[in-house]
């Protein structure tokens, strides 16, 4: 049986550096950083005081302000970059289109998390019958997905995953999959993430999990350098249109590029604690379904979250698997500017590796003054500015607590 090929004929996304694809695409191959002070809440007690909160978003461009409001901002979020997709693939445009045949898989690793916060404080002051009736709806992860089947009358697979920070990109592999299968002609798939509040970022800090540069929030988020301190939480939300290549191809869609491979695997080792084995397992097997040799990656999208034990161990991985030529390799992360989207952080990268493909252009790593090479990070990731450059092919990798790995491989649509 000859295996149904996926392209992406679709992007959208809502950031800390921009609010749809063009304008993020921008600023961060200006080295644009998203990362400010904290002004969603005031977090004047809290270690970490900083975050990359998404600014001059306005949900009322896509939903209406009554429905808005029975609703997470993670659930806006995801909406609003689930419609910029389809409406940048083109189709509500076509008249045929076979709606049984479209699906939706949208995830988050924390979901409604302020609605929680907020929904608790209400119960404590007031009691229980304070409660907002839309309060579980308004909530739920797999209601992004729910909504944007209602709203555009898919009836195909429609699901919200959560792996934690690895839940974008297994919602997206796991939707290629989908079609790859025959299950979907079209699936609509990534991320969404909003947990900047005090639960949240409280929650990470207590880990200390957290930058605490709360002098210096642009510069607070810096994989691989020697003086990073933690990762910065984001938030925001990114999506891929998949489709079918014959399908697509018979409409006239524009293809950005074809998701070739993807791979998941599990540390079985510590549910915080990095180990090198599980993300080279993922990367090893996102290579071997795409039928890629290590050779043939020009980039790499790292997880990279600044985190001083995390770098270190997913540049060990990158060396176990490319081997010789893993100092051959781009490499570099837009968490420097985005901050860590955790559930959607897999979402917006997908788009991001997409894009380098597309324009043949690859961000830059912002703060890498330094490069911990002492502890083994000597690889070349793109430091401080971006790089025109030949890109025929990206891996994306995504890792989260709980041990949870996946990889995606991203190829330059050929025919």
């Amino acid at each position: 049986m000859n295996q149904r090929r996926v392209v992406i004929t679709g992007l959208g996304q809502v950031s800390p550096v921009g609010n749809d694809p063009a304008s993020a695409w921008q600023n961060l191959l200006a080295g644009k950083s998203g990362i400010s002070t904290i002004t969603r809440f005031d977090a004047s007690e809290l270690a970490c005081q900083i975050a990359g909160e998404v600014k001059d978003f306005d949900i009322g461009a896509y939903l209406p302000a009554k429905e808005a409001r029975r609703m997470d901002v993670f659930i806006h979020f995801g909406i609003a970059a689930a419609l910029q997709a389809v409406a940048d693939a083109g189709l509500d445009d076509v008249a045929d289109l076979d709606k049984n045949r479209v699906g939706v898989n949208i995830g988050s690793g924390i979901g409604g998390l302020p609605l929680i916060e907020e929904t608790a404080n209400v119960l404590q002051k007031g009691g229980p019958r304070k409660i907002n009736p839309f309060f579980i709806p308004g909530s739920l992860i797999n209601l992004i997905a729910g909504h944007v089947t209602i709203l555009k009358g898919y009836r195909g697979p429609s699901y919200g995953m959560v792996s934690a920070c690895t839940t974008g990109a297994h919602s997206i592999g796991d939707s290629a999959r989908m079609i790859k299968y025959g299950d979907a002609d079209v699936m609509i798939a990534g991320g969404a993430e909003s947990a900047v509040c005090t639960l949240g970022v409280g929650g990470f800090a207590a880990m200390k999990a957290l930058s605490t540069r709360n002098d210096d929030p642009a510069t607070a988020s810096r994989p691989w350098d020697k003086g990073r301190d933690g990762f910065v939480m984001g938030e925001g939300a990114g999506i891929l249109v998949l489709e079918e290549l014959e399908h697509a191809k018979k409409r006239g869609a524009k293809i950005y590029a074809e998701l070739v491979g993807f791979g998941m695997s599990s540390d079985a080792h510590h549910i915080t604690a990095p180990n090198v084995e599980g993300p080279a397992l993922a990367l090893q097997r996102a290579l071997n379904d795409a039928g890629l040799n290590a050779n043939e990656i020009d980039y790499v999208n790292a997880h990279g979250t600044s985190t001083p034990l995390g770098d270190a161990n997913e540049t060990n991985a990158l060396k176990m698997v490319f081997g010789e030529h893993a100092r051959k390799l781009t490499i570099s992360s837009t968490k420097s500017m985005t901050g860590h989207l955790l559930g959607a952080a897999g979402g917006v990268e997908a788009v991001y590796s997409v894009l380098a493909i597309h324009h043949q252009a690859v961000p830059p790593t912002i703060n890498l003054h330094e490069q911990d090479v002492e502890n083994g990070c000597d690889l070349d990731y793109c430091a401080n500015e971006a790089r025109q450059m030949t890109v025929r092919a990206v891996a994306s990798n995504s890792f989260g607590f709980g041990g949870t790995n996946g990889t995606l491989v991203f190829k330059k649509f050929e025919g």
